[in-house]
Formats: structure tokens, sequence, C-alpha cells
């Protein structure tokens, strides 16, 4: 059971993974704004409020919100050295009862793309999300040209499991994405034979 106003905070070694805060919203809206055009081809398009204070202040109440009811975890890359905002990483969409899965999307800002950061908080979500949160299943998607992220999943142990048609909008566009998936207990392409 989730107790009301849970929270929650991951550290790795270069990061501290926690909830949003509203304190958060000059360094998120800079870093959001000067980042666009590098994230605009593999997001949603954004609102025309997207950058705005209130917003920002929506998704801290929804992230919030999310951690109390169990539905979602989303967290923001702290970095340890100087408390810098450097992206997002969400775990969302989590099911209960037989499934015990959720659903995993993530965005870094421009300047600190390819620097391991994004690795080191996807495993840290995932070995959070089996060992606290007991699921058995993360799943993500990303554009099939994303070779970046696709890399990230693969290094982190998330296997290919195939195309979705038309499954997000991307810039007003209907997108086919490549599905991944980590098992908990993952014996995809293991034999018992020594």
């Amino acid at each position: 059971m989730f107790r009301r106003r849970r929270m929650v905070r991951v550290d790795t070694e270069r990061l501290i993974l926690r909830l949003p805060r509203h304190s958060d919203f000059r360094q998120w809206r800079d870093l959001r704004q000067a980042s666009r055009a590098f994230l605009s081809p593999w997001e949603p398009a954004w609102s025309p409020d997207h950058l705005s204070r209130r917003s920002f202040t929506n998704r801290v109440y929804w992230a919030q919100r999310s951690v109390a009811d169990g539905s979602a975890v989303p967290l923001f890359l702290i970095r340890r050295a100087d408390e810098t905002l450097l992206g997002a990483i969400t775990l969302d969409n989590i099911r209960r009862g037989p499934s015990q899965a959720g659903t995993c999307g993530y965005w870094i800002g421009e300047p600190y793309a390819r620097q391991g950061y994004m690795r080191e908080a996807l495993q840290a979500v995932v070995h959070h999300a089996f060992s606290v949160l007991d699921l058995s299943r993360i799943e993500s998607a990303c554009l099939p040209e994303n070779a970046a992220s696709r890399g990230v999943l693969e290094s982190c142990g998330f296997k290919y499991e195939g195309v979705a048609q038309s499954y997000l909008q991307i810039n007003g566009r209907w997108r086919n994405h490549v599905l991944y998936a980590n098992l908990r207990l993952d014996r995809r392409g293991k034999t018992d034979v020594g």
C-alpha cells in the first residue's frame, strides 16, 4: 500500500533521482527550452503552454498524486556534484495484479546526452521497480531510428520485442515504435543445457 505523499529517492554514483519540486521550475524550463530542437524529433508535440509555470505546477502535483496512488514514479535526474537538473525518467502506467508491469519513458537535456547519465538512471529505476515495487516487467518504446535510445535500453537489459504500429503521435504524426521489455526473471535466450 502506498502512503499519502510518499517520498521517492533513488541514489546512484553520480545522480539523485527524485520527484520534481516547485523550486525546479526555472532549471526545468531553461533545460527544456535549450534542448527543444534536440528533443522534438522524439517527443509528442508540446502544448502551447508546455514551458509555463502553471503547466509545471500541474506536473509537480501529478507526480505527487501518481506516487501516492501507485500509478507512476516520475523522477528528475539531479547531478550530485552540483545539483543540476539533467533530465527526467518516469515509470508510468504501473499495473498490479497478474501483470505487475510498468512503462518507462525518459528524456535528457542536450548538454548532458551521451555521457552515461541516462544509462545510470535507467539501471537504477529498473532495480527500484523490481526490488522495491515488486514489478515483474518494465516496458519501453522508442522510434526505430532513435539509435541512442535503443542503445541505452539494450545496455540496460531490455530486449527487443517487436513493432507497435501508430503507437504515438510525434510532432503531429502517428509513428511506429519499437518495443522493448526488461523482465525480472528473464530467461529469453537462455537454456538449462550447460
